[in-house]
């Protein structure tokens, strides 16, 4: 699959699919004879892990390391498993602190219609004087 089918299929850019291989956030993509990268479903299968782990908020540095260690095999199990729960710990802590700020706004938007208008009937009252 070509780059550009990649990006669309994804939803990132051209740019950001060369970023993510050149900083090693995915492994290195094959190159057909014409030198234009050729994504395979597995190379698909780590930008969508790339994706999804950036979406929901997980650090370039953690997904890097992740992936290194990938690739250095079977020995790495450990660690890799380490920076998935790290990973998981910090962004269960992120929810938890969005859906507080959630509770707070379904808390604001509860009667706002009838706030407002008692704020702008006290403001016309004040302008009729």
């Amino acid at each position: 699959m070509m780059i550009t089918d990649v990006s669309k299929k994804y939803g990132i850019s051209v740019d950001t699919l060369r970023y993510y291989e050149r900083i090693g956030l995915i492994p290195p993509v094959n190159r057909n004879e014409s030198g234009y990268r050729d994504y395979t479903e597995e190379d698909c299968e780590w930008v969508y892990f790339a994706v999804a782990m950036r979406s929901a908020g997980i650090s370039v540095e953690a997904l890097i390391e992740y992936v290194d260690l990938f690739q250095k095999g079977i020995n790495t199990i450990d660690a890799r498993k380490k920076i998935l729960l790290e990973q998981r710990e910090l962004l269960a802590e992120r929810i938890g602190d969005m859906q507080k700020v959630l509770e707070r706004l379904d808390r604001k938007i509860d009667g706002y219609e009838e706030r407002i208008l008692k704020y702008e009937e006290k403001l016309k009252n004040r302008c009729i004087k």
